[in-house]
């Protein structure tokens, strides 16, 4: 593999992020797997299980405005630092509450919805930071894209060992290594140096802030589009997680480790989609790629729909997995790279409400349909959604550049008549 593929670590900052992020990210996997199955085994609910990711995906979409604004407001080093803090609380709450064993679903939901409104601060602050761990700018999509690559290390490892663990020690276990786990990013976060300082503005009111930052991306029609487009994915295409465990449980009649697996096989294809992204030319068509990954994303939930083998549901899952991440990773590099440096904060507020935020709405749609038609005829209809997506995309893909190469031309006359 050529070096380039992770030149981002050059940077001291960024080597010291990604070794601490990596080992949290485990943890964090492990609990997301687990809430889920804790879940569904005491409530044996669809609609549960739709809520469960509800509870923890919504609040990002209520807050995360207000992350963007804290963003670019205060020190971003702080305010991660702060997050990862309270991150470690919330997870160490919720071991506490199961290992103490007296507990319900609407407890484990409650908890975390803490981690919801945590998280609409963390990730803004988190990914514009990025930027400043960079010592060179121009590496900025490779580091981007190697953060893609690390979740999805993280989401291979985490579920697989989160099945392990829920068979042999319990869900406490899984959330008290996510707790410790914490430990990892906070002393790397402390071990920073930055050379010059990180800027922040509070010359005006938040409220103003706010306002600015709609106004940018609704006067930047490559942003707003971009927005729009994971909106639409967010809602209709990415909740289907929110159903593997139906799928481990009652179609494949497995267990925990069953899940675990699955979500190993996605983070197989995610790991490959990044390391993939990493490797690009700085010339490569991103939005070619973006409509090319949602293709391959929609054939993926398709094909697993309705698979009753297990081997070939994780070949397909590999395909899910693929599609997935590089539709988000993506996304993430022609926002970051587009907006410029005092919007980013807000910018990525909006990526995290459209991608984070609206998964909530999406997996209690999910959850109520799949209530009804079952959860392969629900995973259909998310596959069929995402090729629609991908073909309205190409649609205004196309006619895009219909327009610059007839501005161009234009252009190119009136030089000629000059």
């Amino acid at each position: 593999m050529k070096i380039e593929t992770f030149r981002a670590f050059k940077s001291r900052n960024y080597r010291l992020y990604f070794t601490g992020q990596s080992i949290s990210l485990i943890g964090t996997w492990m609990q997301k797997t687990a809430v889920p199955w804790v879940i569904y085994v005491q409530t044996h609910s669809l609609f549960m299980l739709g809520l469960s990711a509800f509870a923890t995906q919504f609040p990002s979409f209520l807050f995360s405005l207000f992350g963007g604004v804290v963003s670019d407001r205060y020190n971003k080093y702080k305010v991660l630092l702060a997050t990862q803090i309270l991150s470690l609380v919330q997870a160490l709450l919720l071991s506490i509450l199961v290992l103490l064993e007296h507990y319900t679903a609407w407890e484990i939901m409650a908890v975390s919805v803490i981690l919801g409104i945590i998280n609409a601060f963390d990730v803004p602050a988190r990914q514009s930071l990025v930027y400043n761990m960079v010592s060179n700018k121009d590496d900025l999509p490779n580091a981007i894209a190697l953060n893609s690559s690390m979740v999805n290390l993280a989401k291979i490892a985490g579920p697989a060992f989160a099945g392990l663990v829920l068979e042999k020690l319990g869900a406490g276990l899984c959330f008290m290594l996510n707790a410790v786990s914490f430990l990892a990013v906070i002393i790397s976060l402390l071990f920073m140096r930055f050379d010059k300082p990180i800027t922040s503005d509070r010359s005006k009111k938040p409220i103003k802030e706010l306002k600015e930052g709609f106004t940018y991306i609704t006067t930047t029609p490559e942003i707003g589009f971009i927005l729009l487009f994971i909106s639409i994915m967010s809602l209709l295409v990415l909740p289907y997680d929110a159903l593997l465990s139906v799928y481990a449980k009652d179609i494949f009649s497995g267990n925990a480790s069953t899940l675990g697996y699955l979500n190993s096989f996605i983070g197989v294809g995610a790991i490959g989609g990044t390391i993939f992204l990493a490797s690009l030319k700085d010339k490569s068509s991103l939005k070619t790629i973006l409509l090319i990954a949602t293709f391959i994303f929609g054939v993926g939930l398709i094909s697993f729909s309705h698979i009753a083998d297990f081997k070939w549901a994780c070949v397909f899952a590999v395909m899910m997995g693929f599609g997935m991440m590089a539709l988000a990773t993506i996304s993430n590099t022609i926002l970051q790279t587009t907006s410029v440096p005092e919007m980013r904060g807000r910018v990525i507020s909006y990526f995290a409400m459209a991608f984070f935020g609206m998964r909530p709405l999406g997996s209690l749609l999910i959850g109520w349909i799949a209530k009804y038609t079952g959860a392969p005829d629900t995973v259909l209809a998310e596959g069929i959604a995402a090729l629609l997506v991908a073909g309205v995309f190409s649609y205004f893909m196309r006619k895009d550049i219909l327009k610059k190469r007839n501005r161009e031309a234009i252009d190119n006359a009136a030089l000629e008549i000059s």
